[in-house]
């Protein structure tokens, strides 16, 4: 019977290792991607949209500025309520905010869109207040949308009169879900001209060249070139309505892109090391080390004696101590890959900062064939 379950689980074995062999013959190198995962039509994007209001209606929380002072008898005296001279009203249910939004692109007049609000002033909450009417504006001073509605806080503020707080969250940031409604429309070049160009969001002339391949097999030869490294002109129909049935099959297309340059990201101040998988090392050789500093701090009084004419004085002195542990030399054959760098920096027990260090060196010496990027 034993005998019977071992050939069994042996047989089980061979099987499995034949289906992982299969599936990892079926796995492509490099998988195949949508062109509109890789590259934005130019001139078809959102843009910002910026405007300055009121939120009234907060239980104490708001603020007590000058220009929301000022902003609330402005506000008074256009919907006709008289207020004395040189009186500036104040209400701590009151706070001045900033809202700012993006306008997405083909936005029709009435659609309504999705807004921040975030607190100008001294303001401790936005917690249940509502947003008055407030103009959007462009960079060009134009009124695009215009917003108003109540807030939606994620965070909260409590106080007590001891002075002690609590704060989760950001209390004086807001979002109103369809917050604003679009009052005027932006032009685009989308129906300008016979032409469109198609950005990739990272350049690359073997990309570029892919791409353009890819459409011209698609829709026949002549229908795109490569402009750049980074942009791919491409012939669309006159007809507006063909158009868009154009550019719907082709963003849909797919195409295997180039393999991205040998690249190290390595961010300094969270220690994260990133390294892509075309990263090579020529013949090299590291000794990793551990190095400890004992520093110990004392104080040393000196007493003068009970009849002489002294002070007491007391020293500083210090106390360095300076370990080092036994390092161990890794050399490396010429063109090994990511996973024999990573295992044998692993196993000699580098922590993150060691392996940027290493890292460094090795690119300093002109072993490591990748870019280094330090963030």
């Amino acid at each position: 019977m034993n005998w019977k379950a071992a050939m069994n689980n042996k047989n089980r074995l061979i099987n499995l290792l034949l289906l992982m062999i299969l599936l990892g013959a079926t796995v492509p190198i490099s998988a195949l991607e949508r062109i509109k995962d890789v590259a934005a039509i130019d001139g078809i994007r959102s843009n910002p949209i910026i405007g300055y209001g009121l939120v009234v209606g907060l239980d104490g929380t708001g603020d007590s500025a000058a220009f929301t002072g000022q902003s609330l008898g402005n506000m008074l005296k256009r919907l006709g309520v008289a207020l004395p001279n040189g009186v500036t009203p104040k209400s701590k249910n009151v706070a001045a905010v900033v809202i700012h939004a993006d306008l997405p692109p083909f936005a029709a007049i009435g659609q309504r869109i999705d807004i921040t609000v975030s607190a100008l002033g001294s303001a401790k909450s936005l917690r249940g207040g509502s947003l008055l009417m407030t103009p959007l504006k462009g960079i060009d001073n134009n009124v695009y949308a215009v917003a108003q509605g109540n807030l939606i806080v994620g965070g909260f503020s409590v106080a007590g009169r001891d002075g002690s707080s609590i704060v989760n969250g950001i209390p004086t940031v807001a979002r109103i879900p369809d917050g604003a409604a679009v009052e005027r429309t932006l032009g685009s070049p989308f129906g300008d001209g016979q032409q469109l160009t198609l950005s990739l969001h990272r350049a690359d002339f073997t990309t570029a060249e892919r791409l353009s391949s890819t459409i011209n097999e698609t829709f026949g030869k002549g229908t795109a070139h490569s402009v750049n490294g980074g942009s791919v002109a491409v012939s669309v129909p006159f007809d507006p309505a063909h158009r868009v049935t154009f550019v719907s099959i082709l963003e849909n297309l797919e195409f295997q892109p180039a393999e991205s340059a040998a690249r190290i990201v390595v961010n300094a101040r969270t220690g994260t090391v990133v390294i892509g998988r075309s990263v090579k090392v020529t013949s090299a050789a590291i000794s990793h080390g551990g190095l400890s500093v004992t520093i110990t701090e004392s104080v040393d009084v000196s007493q003068p004696n009970p009849l002489a004419d002294g002070d007491t004085v007391a020293t500083l002195k210090s106390d360095v101590q300076v370990r080092a542990g036994s390092g161990r030399m890794l050399l490396f054959e010429p063109g090994i890959d990511l996973a024999d760098l990573v295992g044998a920096i692993n196993r000699i027990g580098a922590a993150p900062d060691d392996l940027i260090a290493i890292l460094q060196a090795l690119r300093e010496s002109g072993a490591l064939r990748a870019k280094l990027v330090v963030i």
